[in-house]
């Protein structure tokens, strides 16, 4: 006689909009979470997962002496929760970005201890990678040796933290300082040019790029001084004018333009217009216009002779898209970065995107008409386009030139308090806001216990940080 064969479950689907819970035995029906990709350190794209940010917070629970899943999993559904009111599904977090909401959601909701032990696992797994690459010059995007050598300079001119650097102005050795900051910049300049003259015969085209406010035009015109010094003939292209019509860019609920990808410049006319350069051919640049945002074709005459060479200062110079139709060995690629190793009061290193974002907030109140404000606002796209198209390509750089000067704190710290603070109070209370909340408190509160230097007249007139401040004897 058969056995009647019992009746299979109904059991859900895999795919969203159901999800496996490991805390539980049984499936639970959530909503999909509108957040469907994040940006790893190294520019590639992954799918979000949730249980990342519940095994992170879970593991610091258990750090402070008992594991509590329950809590690890509402305070994984919150970071969501907040990563979705900033984010929604318009825009991609970075690990970066969610590691930060995961300490702003622990500190919110009063879980001091366990926000520290986050922070702890968070500095570890960086030492992990650390260690893991030591043996490399760039590993995960980040020049580890390179690293080495700018803390070991700051220790043995006092000036690698907050107390360090307090003791200099204290001292009235800020000065002192200021020159021996700018001198190593130079050095460092001075040893890439070199290696250019080294391959003179070859070399057309030299390409200064990095990140924003990383200092690429003040790099560009001193590069360009000794290789003129050296007897090279010089030319300039302004990649700036190759930027589309702004109102093709995409625009955010807020009115807010991205324009800071490559795909926002015609990277097919500067492929086509370098090539006729390097052919002998002249060419006619277009103009942008940035009050209107317009674009003008054939408009700036440019030729280059057999024995001049091209610079390009550009954000994404490295990009792979921006000179993909020029013989490597006709390129040489320098990458700047505001590769700072400053502790903060609680021992943590200042962010060497904050550094930029701190120039940036100035130089755009003093230069573009912009405020403060606005461009911490606009950060997430500058450090999104970042980590995807300009950061990754450090590892193709034939040199890699240090732009932080440690002495620039002290003299940015009263010209951005004020506007920190304002933002501090103003976004604390908007979900769609989160990101630049925290990096105006992490910016507020590294320098609030610096000595603030008003007096800037030991800053020489071509320094870098001048590009930011004003006073410069460059044209920008």
């Amino acid at each position: 006689m058969k056995r009647k064969r019992r009746p299979r479950k109904n059991l859900p689907p895999s795919d969203p909009p159901y999800r496996h819970n490991r805390l539980q035995t049984r499936r639970t029906r959530v909503n999909p979470c509108p957040i469907q990709q994040i940006v790893k350190r190294n520019g590639a794209l992954v799918r979000y997962d949730r249980e990342r940010i519940h095994t992170a917070v879970l593991k610091a629970t258990a750090a402070t002496g008992s594991a509590n899943t329950e809590l690890a999993g509402s305070m994984a559904l919150k970071v969501e929760q907040a990563l979705i009111g900033t984010y929604g599904s318009t825009t991609m977090p970075s690990v970066e970005d969610i590691q930060d909401v995961v300490e702003s959601v622990l500190m919110e909701n009063r879980l001091s201890r366990i926000a520290r032990q986050y922070i702890i696992y968070r500095n570890q797994r960086a030492m992990a990678r650390a260690a893991k690459a030591y043996a490399f010059e760039v590993t995960d995007n980040v020049p580890y040796r390179k690293l080495y050598e700018v803390l070991r300079w700051n220790m043995d001119h006092q000036c690698e933290s907050v107390h360090s650097l307090n003791r200099v102005i204290a001292s009235k050795q800020f000065p002192d300082l200021v020159k021996a900051c700018d001198e190593r910049y130079r050095g460092e300049i001075r040893t890439a040019a070199e290696r250019i003259l080294q391959h003179r015969d070859k070399i057309r085209i030299v390409i200064v790029a990095g990140p924003s406010s990383s200092g690429k035009t003040t790099t560009t015109i001193k590069v360009g001084e000794i290789l003129q010094a050296a007897g090279c003939r010089l030319k300039a292209i302004n990649i700036d004018h190759y930027f589309f019509d702004l109102e093709r860019h995409p625009r955010d609920e807020f009115g807010d333009y991205d324009y800071e990808t490559p795909q926002a410049l015609d990277l097919d006319l500067i492929n086509t217009h370098l090539e006729d350069l390097l052919k002998g051919k002249a060419i006619h640049t277009p103009h942008y216009a940035f009050k209107t945002g317009k674009r003008t074709l054939n408009v700036h005459p440019l030729s280059l002779a057999p024995d001049e060479i091209l610079l390009i200062d550009s954000l994404h110079g490295l990009y792979d898209g921006m000179t993909c139709r020029i013989a490597p060995e006709h390129k040489f690629k320098l990458y700047i970065e505001t590769l700072g190793q400053f502790r903060a009061e609680d021992g943590t290193f200042m962010r060497w995107a904050d550094n930029r974002l701190l120039r940036r907030m100035i130089r755009d109140q003093s230069h573009r008409n912009l405020q403060p404000i606005q461009t911490l606002t606009h950060w997430h796209y500058v450090r999104r386009s970042e980590i995807k198209h300009i950061i990754p390509f450090i590892k193709h750089a034939d040199a890699i030139v240090n732009t932080a000067l440690p002495y620039e704190l002290p003299v940015l710290r009263p010209r951005a308090m004020r506007f920190l603070r304002s933002a501090r109070k103003l976004f604390a209370a908007d979900p769609k806001r989160l990101d630049a909340h925290i990096r105006a408190n992490r910016v507020f509160n590294l320098l609030e216990p610096i000595k603030g230097v008003r007096d800037e007249s030991c800053i020489p007139d071509d320094s870098l940080l001048r590009e930011f401040i004003g006073g410069s004897r460059y044209t920008y």
